[in-house]
């Protein structure tokens, strides 16, 4: 079987970058199709998505690489080397990784919705690598497109001519040859010398139960030979390369992978903290001396409890987190424990999509039930003897004449809408404390509003509520900013005067009174009544601030009383009361999940 090996001039690196839903995979598939790397019986939609997950919702969780063989008009053969990127902001650390790893991008807007939040953030990211821009304009097929329209917004957006833009319809495939075409004219060819030390990027990794971790690399310098003693630059562990290649739909083993090509390594890697998104391999016998720039750990943003329902299932649930974290290595875990749950898990994620995302990999793939509590931010606290503490738990704040002041992280926000949802939106950002930065028209019936606010309040239900309010016209993104000192307070829920600790929340001092009155009100509602009457109350540190009591389930004792003194009666209920009394002392009040689960979906 003839091998292409190209020479670096006839390579072309490039990702794919757009808003959730503008068409990136189908356009991909177009692109794979064009250049017969798949044949017909490979081909499915959305070939590139191989989780079921994927499909269903139809968004990309995992970037993906495929490298294709084009032949240009001229008669030149090229080698294309497309790196997939999620469009989602939960991911967006792995979408730097691959924007790093390429010469040029491929902007895709979609012609029937035009420029989106998630489009413009992406798009800074490639200007912020001097990657070259080729905008193409997909679902031109379509009858509502607004082909004109979307042009001029996309000539605002980049100073682009009208003629740079190409039109496409990854659905039908009309326009896909012209933007093969455009990549292999207009972005240039990786720079890179093979006979430098090796520096390889390593944008991804993905989990093969049977081979372990296998990474995935972008070549600037030097070559990569099969069995080279190699080392990871920034955790300083060495390995063997076992077997390189490159990706095809499926890994295709190579003697040798050069300068300025993609390439995958095997090397029999079990950790999944050995293998950090962002790092540099080198060689052990001639290393570079520094490594590429832009590495960086995953940092959480969401905080969340996972519990097992059954109580004997912590160790299968451990597993399997440890299992999942080798395909996602942006999850971070450690054991917790709390008196209402029993063992668990605080697990770090990096936005709300990606905790559900989570959870329904867990059902899934591994047939896990689990309850996971409110999402929460991590907290920077100043202690009044100076220190620093993160706190991802209520549960872990210190007492409060310790603490000298609570910092939260703040994003900044970025929304698009249409002008006439625009104050709607607005509210909606400054209920949430939003305060407005800038206000921009995109054209006269979109404009983009910039907001800083608090993260803790859009990890709750912001995105739903945007939508509603927008009618599913508004699009959202954000990045974070830094931390600002905040008023916040420790809300605690007590039952007969215990404090419940899952049911804890750091909350706006403001906010406080409101939904503490709110969480007494659903768990009276939802606890069932006992012999003997609970208190259910709202606490900030020693001030109650709101209560419901659930009566007691009490038995008629002066049923067998026929006439005579009222003295028999009260004698008898002075006898009840003293035994519910005893009973209070000694009864315990058990919340049952429905209500925890109920708090969690509480407005």
């Amino acid at each position: 079987m003839f091998i292409f090996v190209p020479t670096m001039k006839n390579i072309r690196n490039f990702c794919i970058i757009a808003h959730i839903d503008h068409g990136k995979s189908t356009l991909a598939d177009r692109l794979l199709e064009m250049t017969n790397t798949l044949n017909q019986r490979e081909m499915q939609s959305q070939v590139l998505d191989d989780m079921d997950l994927e499909r269903e919702k139809g968004i990309t969780i995992k970037s993906h690489a495929i490298q294709m063989e084009y032949t240009a008009r001229d008669g030149e053969k090229y080698t294309l080397n497309l790196i997939d990127t999620p469009g989602h902001v939960d991911f967006s650390y792995e979408v730097s990784r691959a924007i790093a790893s390429c010469e040029g991008a491929l902007l895709v807007v979609d012609a029937t919705q035009g420029i989106q939040a998630q489009t413009i953030s992406n798009l800074y990211l490639a200007l912020g690598n001097d990657l070259e821009i080729i905008p193409v304009l997909n679902k031109i097929d379509m009858d509502s497109a607004m082909i004109d329209e979307v042009k001029d917004q996309v000539v605002d957006l980049l100073g682009c001519d009208h003629d740079d833009i190409l039109c496409a319809s990854g659905k039908t495939g009309l326009g896909v040859d012209e933007v093969l075409e455009a990549i292999v004219k207009r972005i240039p060819a990786p720079k890179g010398d093979e006979n430098a030390p090796l520096q390889a990027l390593i944008f991804d990794s993905v989990f093969n139960p049977f081979r372990g971790i296998i990474a995935y690399y972008r070549i600037f310098n030097g070559k990569i030979r099969k069995g080279e003693h190699v080392k990871f630059f920034n955790t300083g562990n060495e390995y063997d390369a076992d077997e390189i290649g490159v990706l095809k739909l499926k890994m295709q083993p190579r003697q040798e992978v050069k300068a300025g090509d993609v390439g995958y390594i095997c090397s029999g890697i079990k950790n999944s903290a050995d293998v950090k998104v962002g790092d540099t391999i080198t060689s052990v016998a001639t290393p570079c001396t520094e490594a590429i720039a832009g590495f960086e750990d995953v940092k959480p943003m969401v905080f969340a409890g996972v519990y097992p329902v059954e109580a004997d299932q912590y160790e299968d649930l451990r597993a399997s987190l440890e299992k999942l974290r080798l395909n996602d290595a942006s999850l971070t875990f450690e054991p917790e424990s709390s008196l209402a749950l029993g063992f668990g898990f605080r697990c770090g994620f990096l936005g709300l999509l990606h905790m559900e995302i989570i959870q329904e990999r867990l059902y899934r793939e591994f047939d896990m039930d689990v309850i996971t509590t409110v999402p929460n931010v991590s907290y920077r606290i100043t202690t009044t003897s100076g220190d620093v503490l993160e706190v991802h738990n209520p549960s872990g704040l210190p007492e409060v004449t310790k603490i000298d002041k609570i910092e939260e992280p703040y994003i900044l926000a970025q929304v698009i809408t249409k002008t006439d949802f625009l104050g709607n939106v607005i509210k909606l950002c400054i209920d949430k404390r939003g305060v407005m930065k800038n206000q921009t028209f995109i054209t006269t019936d979109r404009v983009e509003i910039n907001f800083e606010m608090p993260l803790s309040e859009i990890v709750f239900d912001f995105y739903d509520k945007l939508k509603s309010i927008s009618k599913g016209y508004a699009s959202f993104d954000y990045h974070r900013t830094g931390y600002q000192a905040s008023r916040l307070a420790k809300l605690d829920i007590l039952l007969n005067g215990e404090p419940v600790d899952a049911l804890s929340s750091l909350i706006y001092a403001d906010h406080a009174y409101d939904f503490g009155r709110k969480m007494c009100e659903k768990l009276k509602e939802l606890i069932p009544r006992q012999q003997f009457d609970i208190a259910i109350q709202a606490a900030i540190g020693a001030k109650i601030i709101a209560r419901e009591t659930v009566k007691a389930v009490r038995k008629d004792v002066t049923a067998k009383c026929y006439g005579g003194d009222i003295s028999r009666k009260r004698k008898l209920l002075e006898k009840q009361k003293a035994g519910k009394k005893r009973m209070r002392q000694i009864g315990q009040v058990q919340v049952p999940q429905t209500a925890f689960l109920a708090v969690l979906k509480m407005d």
